[in-house]
């Protein structure tokens, strides 16, 4: 290719993913479901997005180290003290018998179905034993499950990847030297990759855990600092056995979340970004080498191993991991229906299914089309039927609003109190422990932990928090602790409306929205609660009564509509308002 071929192909991948993930953020759907076939439409209509003449050899060797990176972000994600016993019962059944059973199914079923050599089989149903924390999070961040069923399928996803990933090594090592020789023959080159990727596991901790503790590196640089770690010790697993860099990834940031004194807020909003970046990279990259010509006589077959992996495999997955656990009947039902595959499946088909075919293996080129007929197919079924399937096994977190107050001054207390008798559970936090004592005196649930830690659930036992309120007396903290926590937690973060002569160091500058009238400021409604004021909750069926003014509505299925600056909302029949009562003009005058 020419350099000029080679600057538009660059520039293409780049633009057509970001932009696929911005359309399906507007869709509000998985951005899965939108890269995938504009890839794929693009490696068809043109010459120059196909990354294997882009990049040549070094294309497979980027895929991994990419895929190390997002892996590594999932272990961030993993908090070991929600993985309590029936969890880690369940997740240990879904890893071992989901891989074993899946990959043994898939192959039988592929044989038949698309007439493949049995070696091309067993490779196949290798590559589809995986799931992935990069389609399934986003899904049951839309449809919202019980805590205990997200917690599992997260757990599932972010373990199966590593271990589906070294199985495929296996397999296709197994496949290119002539053939499986028997299970047992197996057994202990999987034994020797995992404690490959084991020891760089802990050797990438030991390394990061002190960098982050020790060094005290900006946000910037701490990004740059697990980005080099990662890449550098999954390179070097990868060295000594394939694909053993996805253990070390995982085990890292796995350990760098939950290790004590560690810095749990490494999961920083630079970091997701990069992550998000090179997800859109990768199915761009990965579709675009699926031709029309390889799905011609494969899409059909593939949607019928699909009906199988759906309709009968997952459902005995999930039955056989939930025995004589105590998940409801619901949650084990909807444990049968989530098994959408990802970046892992279509990386390692992309590695293996040309390798096979080069070496004449029968049926190795149908490998690749076919995994993008199963991902295609799984994240658009399950995308479409997650949310309605979850509402009717009644597996849905409550609609009700669940917002964590932040501040410990009287008068948030008594918001907090008025907020509870509306019918919602209310969480508040505070630095000081005189305001702790409050909020506990109040009768308030009280955050555990640090703040962040508390905000985003990481370390905390707090679930399904819909929004954070920040309403400390502190309006830089307020201002700092929103550009943090924006994008980390579920729902909105709010903060108080500073002075208007405020000379902060971070209030002017920090963006974000800001609760209540101009008036209204922190200083102000502190004022006025010393003087009288009080924070009440009262149902209207018209005007707000006169001598108050509205700070939220609260609709009847309990969500909770705040005053902002930029209006409030329109009162409706069977609201309960949250007024601030303005007290007689003499208590409140200036």
């Amino acid at each position: 290719m020419s350099e000029d071929q080679v600057f538009l192909g660059l520039g293409l991948i780049v633009v057509l993913a970001v932009g696929s993930q911005v359309l399906a953020d507007r869709l509000r759907i998985p951005a899965l479901i939108v890269l995938l076939p504009v890839g794929f439409t693009a490696g068809a209509l043109t010459d120059v997005v196909d990354p294997e003449r882009l990049l040549g050899s070094t294309f497979s060797p980027l895929v991994s180290l990419a895929v190390a990176v997002i892996l590594y972000d999932a272990g961030l994600g993993l908090d070991l003290r929600s993985f309590r016993a029936h969890t880690r019962r369940v997740v240990v059944r879904l890893i071992w018998f989901g891989a074993l059973f899946t990959g043994a199914s898939a192959a039988l079923v592929a044989m038949p179905f698309l007439g493949v050599s049995p070696g091309a089989a067993v490779m196949l149903g290798a590559i589809l034993v995986v799931s992935g924390p990069t389609v399934v999070g986003p899904l049951l961040a839309f449809v919202r499950p019980t805590e205990r069923l997200r917690r599992i399928l997260i757990w599932e996803g972010s373990l199966i990847d590593p271990v589906g990933g070294i199985l495929g090594a296996l397999v296709f090592h197994a496949v290119a030297a002539g053939g499986p020789h028997g299970f047992g023959s197996r057994v202990g080159p999987f034994a020797v990759s995992t404690a490959v990727g084991v020891a760089g596991g802990v050797v990438g901790s030991v390394v990061l855990t002190v960098a982050l503790r020790r060094l005290r590196l900006g946000e910037v640089l701490a990004t740059t600092v697990q980005l080099a770690a990662v890449v550098g010790v999954a390179a070097a697993c990868d060295v000594v056995r394939d694909d053993t860099g996805l253990i070390a990834a995982v085990l890292m940031g796995l350990a760098v979340a939950n290790l004590s004194g560690g810095d749990v807020t490494a999961r920083r909003p630079f970091f997701e970004t990069l992550v998000d970046l090179v997800i859109g990279l990768l199915f761009i990259s990965i579709s675009a080498t699926v031709s029309p010509q390889s799905l011609r006589h494969v899409w059909l077959p593939a949607l019928g191993l699909v009906a199988v992996l759906v309709l009968v495999v997952r459902p005995l997955v999930g039955a056989v991991s939930a025995w004589r656990t105590d998940l409801t009947a619901g949650e084990r039902g909807f444990l049968g229906w989530m098994a959408p595959r990802g970046i892992v499946a279509a990386a390692t088909a992309s590695t293996f299914s040309g390798a096979l075919a080069e070496q004449g293996v029968a049926g190795a080129a149908k490998i690749l089309p076919a995994t993008f007929v199963v991902i295609v197919a799984t994240v658009t079924l399950y995308g479409l039927s997650a949310a309605p399937v979850a509402r009717r096994l009644g597996v849905v977190r409550s609609a009700r609003s669940r917002p964590l107050l932040v501040g410990g001054d009287p008068w948030v207390v008594d918001l907090g109190r008025a907020l509870r008798s509306t019918g919602l559970e209310v969480v508040m936090w505070a630095g000081r422990e005189a305001e702790r004592a409050g909020i506990r005196a109040a009768g308030i649930e009280l955050a555990p932990g640090e703040l962040f830690a508390a905000a985003t659930g990481e370390g905390a036992e707090l679930e399904g928090l819909t929004g954070v309120l920040l309403l400390t007396g502190e309006d830089d903290f307020n201002a700092l602790a929103a550009t943090r926590l924006e994008g980390s937690v579920e729902g909105t973060v709010l903060r108080l409306r500073p002075p208007a002569n405020s000379q902060g160091v971070i209030t002017p500058y920090a963006g974000g929205e800001m609760l209540f009238d101009p008036d209204l400021t922190g200083p102000e409604l502190a004022r006025r609660h010393a003087l009288g004021a009080r924070i009440v909750a009262r149902r209207i069926d018209g005007a707000v009564p006169s001598g108050h003014r509205t700070l939220f509505l609260v609709r009847g299925e309990g969500r909770l509509l705040p005053v902002t600056r930029g209006g409030g909302p329109a009162p409706e029949p069977g609201d309960v308002a949250v007024l601030l009562s303005t007290g007689t003009p003499e208590h409140l005058s200036s």
